[in-house]
C-alpha cells in the first residue's frame, strides 16, 4: 500500500508567541491545517476539491503532544501523513520538527468525517472518495 505525505516548512513569527516567548499552543493547530491544505493540493483533495462533491469534511477530533518548545525566528517542519482507513472518515498524523536539528517538538492527529450539505453524517465513504483512494493505490 501507498504511504502518502507532504512536508512543509514555517517560520516562527512574533505574533505566534506567547509571554514566555514560545510558540503558543493553538498555533501548532494551525500548522496542521497548513500541511494539510498542502497535502489536499499535491494529492488533488483539497477542500475545494471536495466542495464540487457537494461534501464537507470537517474535523471533529484533533489532538497534539508537545514534546519541546518552539520560539520565535526559528523554523519548523510540519510532515503529515495520511492514515489509509476503510471507516468513512479522513484519518491524518503529524509531525513536527525544529528544522536546525530535525528534533521532534510535536506530535498530532486529526479526524475528519463525512457530511452532507444539510449536516447529515455519511456512514459510507463518498463515491469521489473511493475513486481517489484508488488513483493513489490505497485500496
Amino acid at each position: 500500500m501507498a504511504t502518502l505525505s507532504e512536508r512543509i516548512e514555517v517560520k516562527i513569527r512574533f505574533g505566534e508567541v506567547d509571554s514566555m516567548r514560545i510558540v503558543w499552543h493553538g498555533n501548532y493547530l494551525k500548522y496542521f491545517e497548513d500541511a494539510r491544505e498542502a497535502f489536499g493540493d499535491k494529492y488533488g483533495i483539497g477542500y475545494q476539491d471536495v466542495l464540487k462533491y457537494r461534501v464537507m469534511i470537517p474535523i471533529v477530533k484533533v489532538q497534539c503532544d508537545f514534546k519541546r518548545p518552539l520560539k520565535y525566528g526559528e523554523q519548523a517542519i510540519v510532515e503529515v501523513r495520511f492514515v489509509n482507513t476503510e471507516a468513512a472518515k479522513i484519518l491524518f498524523e503529524y509531525t513536527i520538527f525544529r528544522k536546525s536539528d530535525m528534533e521532534i517538538v510535536a506530535t498530532g492527529s486529526s479526524l475528519q468525517v463525512f457530511l452532507t450539505p444539510e449536516g447529515e453524517l455519511l456512514l459510507t465513504a463518498p463515491e469521489f472518495y473511493s475513486v481517489w483512494k484508488k488513483r493513489w493505490g490505497l485500496i
